[in-house]
C-alpha cells in the first residue's frame, strides 16, 4: 500500500467517525485538531480505527504529535510491514 493510498483511507475514516466532515476537503496538511469538527474523543476513535484497519499499533504517547492527516499516515507507514 503506498501513502496516497494511507491518506486516502484516513480521510475516509474521518468522514465516517465524524459525518459533519463528509463535504469537506480533507487533505495531507489538514490540521486535524483545529481544521475538522474532531475533538479528543472523536480522534480517539479514528486512532484506534485506523489501527485495526492497517494492523498497526501507535503508542498513545505519539497521538498528540500527530496534529495533520500526513502526520497520521506517516505513524502508519512506519509500521506497515514491508
Amino acid at each position: 500500500m503506498n501513502r496516497e493510498e494511507v491518506i486516502e483511507k484516513i480521510c475516509q475514516v474521518i468522514r465516517d467517525c465524524v459525518p459533519e466532515m463528509a463535504p469537506v476537503d480533507l487533505r495531507e496538511d489538514t490540521v486535524i485538531n483545529t481544521e475538522t469538527a474532531i475533538d479528543s474523543m472523536g480522534f480517539i476513535l479514528v486512532i484506534c480505527k485506523l489501527e485495526a484497519m492497517f494492523d498497526v499499533r501507535i503508542p498513545e504517547r505519539q497521538w498528540q504529535k500527530l496534529s495533520t492527516v500526513g502526520d497520521v499516515a506517516d505513524a502508519i507507514m512506519k509500521r506497515l510491514p514491508k
